[in-house]
């Protein structure tokens, strides 16, 4: 039986990429639960808000459901290798994505990661600046 692995070079990049991505959010996701460290929750210009332990069980679901799911594409991108090396033995027809379906949902993954830790950023934050004054007027009382 001849097996041939007919992927593209852009594709095993893209996995490449996916190794860090989802270490990185681990770990972050890590620092927040286990750490109690709130230093990266809803950073607006690398700054966190004021009550960031408030965003802190927002910002680890926006940091651990996209891992978990970029650990499952991994895992089901690399059971073919480990099936033609002889090391897996049952039926993997039901694990193995395809590759469509692997780069459709870490896409989508990493999108919505990133437009829902931006969400939480400006909610934390504020939307609008957090004093107006007039012009001409000044901050400062003259009492």
């Amino acid at each position: 039986m001849e097996v041939l692995i007919q992927v593209p070079i852009f594709d095993w990049f893209f996995l490449l990429a996916l190794f860090p991505i989802s270490f990185f959010w681990v770990r972050r996701s890590y620092r927040i639960l286990i750490k109690r460290d709130f230093s990266e929750v809803a950073l607006k210009k690398g700054m966190p808000p004021t009550n960031a332990e408030h965003y802190a069980p927002y910002e680890f679901v926006i940091n651990f459901v996209p891992a978990i799911v970029l650990i499952g594409v991994l895992v089901s991108s690399l059971l073919p290798l480990l099936w033609m090396l002889g090391d897996v033995n049952w039926d993997l027809d039901g694990l193995i994505l395809s590759r469509d379906d692997r780069l459709m949902f870490a896409g989508v993954t990493i999108w919505l990661k990133v437009f829902g830790s931006f969400a939480l950023s400006r909610q934390a934050h504020g939307l609008g600046p957090k004093t107006k004054t007039r012009k001409g007027a000044s901050s400062k009382s003259n009492y």
